[in-house]
Order: C-alpha cells, then sequence, then structure tokens
C-alpha cells in the first residue's frame, strides 16, 4: 500500500469536505441500508465514516466485569434448598446478554413446572430481568429480590453485542445435550431481541463492523499491554455455527475500504443498548405487575425467609460466593468508555482491541486472545490496560 493510498484512506475516515458527520447508513435505529451497486456483480460501497475520536483524554470511566465461565456451560438444574424447589439459571460466560432470553424460556418453564405460580427470581441483571418476565407473561405471579438493581449489577457493565459463544463452555467438557441446548437458547433469545429493533431510543440495533488486518510489516508497532500472570488450564472454547441468523461476512478489496491496513473483512451485528434496555426491562417489568425488594442473601438458607415455594437463581458470577460453586471461573473483561459520538455508527476490531459505539460512550476493550482475563477476580480498573488499547486504534484515524 502507498503512501498516496493512506492518505487517501484517512481522508475518507476524516470525513473531508464535511462528510464525516455522515457516519454509517443503516446502523442505529430504522436508517436506509448500506449502498450497494450491480454492474458486473454486488460490490460493497463504503460511505464516508466519521472517525473515531481515540484520546486518553476523552476517557469517561474504566468499567470491569466478571464474567461467570462454567466448562459444563449454563447452570439450568434444579434441586430442594432451605424447603424451596430452586432452578437454576447462571454461568453464562460471556454470553449472558445473547443467550438471556432463551435460557429464561428454560429456566421458567422449569419453575412453573407443577403448576406452581408464586415464584421469587434472586438477581436483577439481564438474566433476572429476562427470567421474571418471562415468568411474568406466562402468568405467574413473580417477585425479583436483589441486593442491586440493573444499573448497579455485573449486566450494565457488559459490551453489549450480540456474542452467543463468547466463553459459553468448555467444548471438552459438555455433554451430549449441550448443542441442542445452545442451540435453543442462541435461536429463542435471538427471535426475542429482534423484536426490539426500530424502538425509541435503540434498545437494540444493527451496526456495521470491520474486522482489520496487518500485512507484513505494515502499521506501527505493537502497543505493549500489562501482563496479567494467571494459572491458565487447557480450555477449548465451544463454538457453533448458527445458520440463518446473521448476514454473512465477506472480505474487502482495498478498493473497499477506506482503512491504512492490509486487508479487512465487513460484516453486521447485532448491539445491545445497555443501559435503555436495563430501563425498558424493569420499567415493562413493574408496569406488567412484578415486584422488586432489596434483599441480601449471603447463604442458600437465607431463601427460607422467602414466600414463594419456587426460587428461580440468577444471581451470575455471584452464584459462586452465595452458592460455593467453584465450577464458575472469574474472567476479567475491562471497559474504557470514550465520551460518546454520536455520529459514529460503527464497529471495529484491531490488534486484539474492539470499538463499539453506544449512546452511553464509545466501548473500547482490549481482549489479549480467548484466555485475557481467565482467572482473575480483580475489579479494580487498569488505566494502564484502558490507554493501551486506545493508543492501538488512533493511529488509524491519524491524518498524515
Amino acid at each position: 500500500m502507498t503512501t498516496a493510498d493512506l492518505r487517501s484512506r484517512r481522508a475518507v475516515l476524516g470525513g473531508l469536505g464535511g462528510l464525516g458527520a455522515l457516519g454509517l447508513a443503516g446502523c442505529v435505529g430504522p436508517q436506509a441500508a448500506t449502498p450497494i451497486t450491480l454492474a458486473t456483480g454486488p460490490r460493497f460501497v463504503v460511505p464516508p465514516l466519521a472517525p473515531l475520536k481515540m484520546r486518553t483524554d476523552r476517557i469517561t470511566k474504566v468499567t470491569v466485569c466478571l464474567r461467570p465461565f462454567r466448562d459444563a456451560g449454563p447452570r439450568l438444574d434444579v434441586e430442594q434448598v432451605a424447603g424451596k424447589r430452586v432452578v437454576h439459571n447462571y454461568g453464562h460466560g460471556g454470553s449472558g446478554w445473547s443467550l438471556s432470553w432463551g435460557s429464561a424460556q428454560i429456566a421458567a418453564a422449569r419453575a412453573l413446572d407443577g403448576g406452581t405460580r408464586e415464584v421469587a427470581v434472586i438477581g436483577c441483571g439481564v438474566i433476572g430481568l429476562t427470567t421474571a418476565l418471562t415468568l411474568l407473561r406466562a402468568g405467574a405471579k413473580v417477585t425479583i429480590y436483589a441486593r442491586d438493581r440493573a444499573p448497579y449489577t455485573r449486566s450494565a457493565r457488559a459490551t453489549g453485542t450480540w456474542s452467543p459463544d463468547s466463553r459459553i463452555a468448555n467444548a471438552d467438557k459438555v455433554d451430549a445435550a449441550f448443542p441442542a441446548l445452545y442451540q435453543q437458547m442462541a435461536r429463542a433469545s435471538y427471535a426475542t431481541w429482534q423484536t426490539l429493533v426500530g424502538l425509541p431510543g435503540a434498545p437494540v440495533a444493527w451496526t456495521d463492523r470491520y474486522t482489520l488486518f496487518d500485512g507484513p510489516g505494515a502499521g506501527g508497532p505493537e502497543v505493549a499491554f500489562p501482563e496479567r500472570p494467571v494459572s491458565v488450564p487447557r480450555v477449548t472454547f465451544y463454538e457453533a455455527p448458527l445458520e440463518g441468523l446473521s448476514p454473512p461476512w465477506r472480505t474487502l478489496s482495498n478498493a473497499e475500504h477506506p482503512f491504512p491496513v492490509a486487508r479487512a473483512r465487513h460484516g453486521v451485528s447485532m448491539q445491545f443498548n445497555v443501559a435503555e434496555l436495563a430501563h425498558l426491562m424493569t420499567t415493562d417489568f413493574l408496569l406488567e405487575g412484578g415486584h422488586i425488594e432489596t434483599m441480601t442473601f449471603n447463604s442458600p438458607a437465607d431463601l427460607a425467609r422467602l414466600s414463594q415455594p419456587v426460587v428461580v437463581n440468577c444471581t451470575g458470577y455471584g452464584a459462586r460466593a452465595l452458592w460455593r460453586d467453584e465450577s464458575v471461573t472469574p474472567v476479567r473483561g475491562q471497559i474504557a468508555w470514550l465520551a460518546p459520538q454520536p455520529e459514529v455508527r460503527y464497529g471495529l476490531y484491531y490488534r486484539h482491541v474492539n470499538v463499539l459505539p453506544r449512546p452511553d460512550g464509545i466501548v473500547v476493550q482490549y481482549g489479549g486472545n480467548a484466555m485475557w482475563g481467565w482467572g482473575s477476580e480483580d475489579e479494580s480498573p487498569d488505566m494502564a490496560e484502558a490507554e493501551a488499547a486506545i493508543r492501538t486504534i488512533a493511529p488509524l484515524f491519524e491524518a498524515r
């Protein structure tokens, strides 16, 4: 790629001639689709892209979330505890938002098995809210008991992207029934999330994504990230195709993209407006007759305080301590939040850094590799990691 090529691409990224603020079409809300020309064949046309402002002085906060990974996948079994029939619904790894409605359907059906209509849900994150709403809409009388409301749960610190196989299970440890269960959860959840696309506030939207690759000798030097020395076992993360859901990705020619890299791929993906969804689901739950009570649980014996005969345990990573469940492994994930850029309507992935535009800020998250953050219970922000992630992306938008 020549110097002239790089300058041309940066000019497009910079939106010269006032075009940068137009962003991508068809990303947030019901807008027009990405333009396609049909001459000798389908050709992707990249509209002018508003540049990402990758500067550390735009950091508004840094948050950390512990993903609850289990080798066997989410726990969805039933047991008797403290005189209650307890249905478990936790341990979704990094796929909680993506699989929430599907696993809620399974947990709700097991909770209502036998005709019980008085149900308690423990936890007010995405798994708790979707489970409570599913139960409520099935005719149950539901109360959520939680220490924290939705905006203060770990679910509120999630990346907010459709990622149904993100650390969902260990492929070497799942049982024979898991593949079918996974497909059931993913497809049911996908269908439910689609009913929220295009609503005011854009609770769920489709956004364009670009994955960028360097060629030999291309790009600047790799940015050094702080090391995280943890004992990492061999884990083969479960992956499975979900045919017929998301549109396929395609590799772009150099003439089809404006990025100063050797190769780029384009796709579209579903994105969750986490703050809006937490508010929307909480409001719907209360308006439809549900109740929320503040309560802290220190051990399973505390369930005896509840009047309901059936309890659905949706405590996420908290189940490790509450249920003494050592099968739950923390996987640390950190997000550096930059001030929102409403004009940016695309996400990208480059050198293990994921960038997503959300109404509440630009998400910048380093992944390193699939085992990055494995076994770490440290939820304190790491500014060195945040700044390194931003410095990795910044050169893509530097004018030359």
